[in-house]
């Protein structure tokens, strides 16, 4: 009888190119979106090179620009954590807008009364507390309907945000409407009684808040029992009750802890940049900020970078867009070339993995008839 054939399972890959593969699985759709961004200016009659060179002028290079996207990255990076926490304990947040907009409307109305009777520091905790507050509150229709009935919480925050958005506006035309304008806002918070600034610079202390509040995020992820509790829930409801956890427990609490870190990020906003809200203003972080925590695989870490690309992205392509004569909603348009490259990438990823996995398992086969052989 013939030798039998064998055949040697392929070594795993080194670890620097499993690195490189996670990195590019973050930055393959960004750059196809680029790419894919170009080759549209060029059939608008612009020119790319240009466009894309005055973003990262106008965003990152010039000091101003630098500023202001350091400025912008606060929010982004607060309502990241947000997202990362429901996210990896497997609960769909949509509704991350309207806890946003009811804790903002919440913190400008009582903003102004507030810093003038309470000392600077004092007031502004208490703002941070009330924003952080509002939007946690904000979840608590959907976490106690996921967690004791098993009703779908994508349709409940997508629902509970809609009305978030609807009622943050009758706030700021009701109770919290301002007398001193002639547009329907708030009134506004003084600017003495605002979030410092750094030293040397016009970059408020948000950013440091939501770099602490990420590490936090990260450390409850890594080095606690409730972090492994989330990751658990996550992995599978099912295992996790039957592992003795509070599983109830862990929606209500991860969604509380989500929506009020949503919630910080607008308390953030205000009292870093604005001072105030007006009727129907809405920035919409939410979709973009889906796209980049995915990309960066709920990875804390890597969530940074991907925020300092999108508020480069936002504040230098805007200059980008009024030189080029553009509206501003190509900027749009990239984000939704990402989201769709990065849906796309990953079903290659999957598709090839699929393959890959049947080889292995074929592979194997000859080695077994071999044993039997033998």
């Amino acid at each position: 009888m013939s030798e039998p054939e064998t055949r040697v399972a392929s070594p795993p890959p080194a670890a620097s190119v499993r690195v490189l593969t996670g990195v590019w699985r973050g930055l393959g759709p960004i750059v196809y979106a680029l790419v894919a961004g170009g080759v549209l200016l060029l059939l608008m009659g612009r020119d790319p090179i240009s466009f894309y060179a005055t973003t990262v002028e106008s965003g990152l290079l010039s000091q101003t620009g630098l500023e202001q996207s350091i400025i912008r990255m606060a929010p982004l990076l607060l309502m990241s954590a947000g997202l990362i926490v429901a996210f990896q304990a497997g609960l769909w947040n949509i509704g991350g807008d309207g806890q946003f907009l009811i804790a903002a409307a919440v913190v400008a109305g009582l903003g102004a009364p507030l810093v003038g009777a309470f000392p600077y520091w004092l007031a502004l905790i208490l703002l941070c507390g009330i924003g952080f507050f509002a939007g946690a509150a904000w979840t608590i229709v959907p976490s106690v309907l996921k967690a004791w009935y098993g009703v779908n919480e994508i349709i409940t925050t997508l629902m509970v945000g809609f009305i978030g958005i609807r009622l943050a506006n009758l706030l700021i035309k009701g109770p919290f409407l301002s007398d001193r304008s002639l547009v329907p806002q708030t009134d506004v918070i003084p600017f003495k009684y605002l979030l410092p600034y750094l030293p040397g610079t016009r970059i408020h202390l948000g950013i440091v808040i939501a770099l602490v509040a990420l590490a936090a995020v990260h450390y409850l992820q890594t080095r606690t029992s409730y972090g492994l509790s989330l990751r658990m829930l996550g992995a599978s409801p099912k295992a996790a009750a039957h592992a003795g956890l509070d599983v109830k427990r862990d929606i209500v609490t991860a969604f509380g802890l989500s929506g009020g870190l949503i919630g910080l990020a607008a308390a953030v906003e205000v009292l870093g940049v604005w001072g105030y809200v007006r009727a129907d203003w809405n920035p919409a972080f939410g979709l973009t900020l889906f796209a980049l925590v995915f990309l960066a695989g709920l990875n804390v870490k890597l969530v940074i970078p991907l925020v300092a690309f999108f508020a480069v992205l936002s504040i230098g392509g805007h200059e980008a867009a009024r030189r080029a004569e553009l509206p501003n909603d190509f900027l749009l348009l990239l984000i939704g070339l990402i989201l769709f490259f990065m849906v796309f990438t990953e079903w290659a990823r999957t598709k090839g993995w699929t393959v890959g996995r049947r080889r292995r398992v074929t592979g194997q086969a000859p080695r077994r008839e071999a044993a039997l052989d033998e």
